[in-house]
């Protein structure tokens, strides 16, 4: 369990109080600091545990509702990008925990937006998709360090499969 905030109510609601701390037993310091109250203290915890975010990024809008089906069903959050540039502008680009991208997109192409994302530092398990499987790309994108490459079109199980391997690792 990721404890990470609760909530202390003095009894008959007379005073609120949401504290946050690292572990459960600061958090019940915490609570004992308020005093005479502490005898009257309803202690209410709350997990914080996050959804994995997938980021799917690719110009064709039936591919991203298609992908964005298929993240949801398998209990992840998916967030949609019309393009690289889109999703290097958002504020979900530090929230994402896989990234899936098509390789061909006017402007800015998938390879870019993996090596982008390299040279800033930020390591995002990718799984690369496809329409023109090449093997110069295929190995380009798997020596930058794409942990997939999927030939559209692609079976779902196929993606279902990559998607559990990333989050395996993690």
């Amino acid at each position: 369990m990721n404890l990470s905030e609760i909530t202390v109510k003095i009894h008959r609601g007379h005073a609120m109080k949401k504290m946050q701390a690292k572990s459960f037993a600061d958090l019940v310091r915490m609570a004992e600091s308020l005093g005479k109250y502490r005898r009257r203290l309803c202690i209410r915890m709350h997990t914080m545990s996050k959804v994995p975010v997938i980021s799917i990024v690719d110009d064709d809008a039936s591919g991203r509702i298609a992908l964005s089906s298929l993240v949801r069903s398998l209990g992840y959050k998916p967030c949609l990008f019309a393009s690289a540039e889109d999703f290097l502008a958002s504020t979900h680009r530090d929230d994402t925990d896989c990234l899936i991208s098509d390789v061909q997109m006017p402007g800015m192409t998938g390879l870019e937006l993996l090596d982008e994302l390299i040279n800033n530092g930020q390591d995002i398990p990718m799984i690369l998709i496809t329409a023109y499987p090449e093997e110069t790309v295929r190995r380009r994108a798997e020596d930058a360090g794409a942990v997939g490459f999927l030939s559209k079109p692609f079976d779902g199980q196929v993606m279902i499969d990559c998607i559990e391997a990333i989050f395996a690792r993690a």
